[in-house]
């Protein structure tokens, strides 16, 4: 009885604090309701006004739409000899291996792929593309006309060549500007991949830029040094040399150039900035010049300079008759050690590379060194011209 006594009197306790604490914080059942209140209906009715949502998907799709009809396959045409065997003649002991002569057969081959500059017929592509001087080229439309490359313009200072064909009313692409490329941004590359499958289109991110790479060409065997190239992830095949790089507004960034064969998804591609360059020159001239300084040298690396007590720089082992060189007054033996206050190195690409980032007509200054003393010349950059 003393157990209930006690339990009841603590009901009514908690009762009286209850009422107590209801008065002072305003609780009451009716305030309580709000928290059991059902969940009130979600309005999943669709707004009458269309929404347009911008997809990476449907970037790339207007982008390759826009681009492709300005996309063309080059293709090499060449005579070569087939069939030629040696048989076993056995009634003739004097000759019982005779060689059966060949037939002469004209081989057609996709190769690369380039892209129309100019509406009256201009295609750019790589110069290793077209290296074979003594075959004949056509390219290829995406609407399958094939056109005969009637002159071949190469820049003998890049890895790129200008394409002539007849033909008017062409599309031409946008160019873009390669020095506001950011790593990570979108890469759409178009290209004839393995010289088989025509305008493949594969996508990727600029991996990295300011790259040095060995260019060439697994059909013509030719390979050439370039510098400040664009890395990308974008697959680049075989066949997709000269081929346009874009961005995701569909300008050309770059010239699909080659892939690296130590790795994959790596590509590169000369930046656009360099061919507009090249087109300018080429728009107001008619043909590429490469800067000529007119010596033949050896660079001498610091390993050299150490053992031979000569400074580092290009020991000039002969002046060209009537160059720039020699109106200024350089000398062989002369050992140049800096261009414009540059020094000379072997690790910074030498004197061909200072050279080639010099303009035709531009005055440089060049230190010498001669008879263990340093002289200052001035140089007027002459003109070598290309094809």
């Amino acid at each position: 009885m003393k157990r209930i006594v006690i339990l009841f009197s603590l009901l009514i306790i908690l009762f009286a604090v209850w009422i107590s604490s209801d008065r002072q914080f305003n609780l009451s059942w009716s305030s309580l309701n709000k928290y059991f209140q059902p969940p009130q209906k979600i309005d999943f009715s669709v707004p009458s006004e269309k929404v347009k949502i911008l997809s990476e998907e449907s970037v790339i799709i207007q982008t390759v739409e826009k681009v492709s009809p300005s996309v063309v396959t080059v293709s090499i045409v060449k005579t070569r000899s087939v069939g030629r065997m040696f048989e076993i003649n056995p009634f003739d002991p004097f000759d019982i291996f005779r060689q059966q002569p060949g037939t002469q057969k004209k081989v057609e081959q996709d190769i690369g792929t380039g892209f129309i500059v100019s509406a009256d017929g201009m295609i750019a592509t790589n110069k290793h593309v077209v290296a074979d001087s003594t075959a004949k080229y056509k390219v290829v439309t995406k609407d399958d006309k094939t056109y005969e490359v009637q002159k071949i313009f190469r820049d003998p200072t890049n890895d790129l060549a200008i394409l002539k064909i007849n033909a008017n009313n062409l599309s031409p692409v946008v160019l873009g500007d390669s020095t506001q490329l950011k790593v990570g941004q979108m890469a759409i590359a178009i290209g004839t991949a393995l010289g088989e499958f025509r305008n493949t289109v594969t996508v990727g991110v600029i991996s990295g830029l300011g790259r040095g790479i060995t260019a060439g060409s697994p059909f013509e065997g030719y390979v050439e040094r370039l510098d400040n190239v664009i890395q990308t992830d974008a697959a680049i095949n075989p066949g997709n040399s000269g081929g346009p790089l874009l961005n995701s507004s569909g300008q050309v960034i770059g010239v699909n150039t080659a892939v690296s064969s130590e790795g994959q998804n790596i590509g590169f591609a000369i930046p656009i900035n360099v061919v507009k360059d090249s087109l300018a020159q080429f728009n107001k001239t008619g043909k590429f010049m490469r800067p000529f300084l007119g010596v033949r040298y050896k660079m001498i690396t610091r390993d050299l300079a150490l053992i031979n007590e000569v400074p580092e720089g290009a020991y000039i082992q002969e002046v060209v008759e009537g160059s720039p060189a020699e109106k200024a007054g350089v000398k062989e033996e002369d050992i140049i050690t800096k261009i414009d206050g540059k020094k000379v190195t072997e690790k910074d690409g030498g004197l061909a590379k200072i050279i080639a980032d010099k303009k035709v007509g531009d005055k440089i200054t060049i230190e010498i060194w001669r008879n263990e003393e340093t002289k200052t010349l001035t140089v007027t950059i002459g003109e070598y011209e290309g094809e």
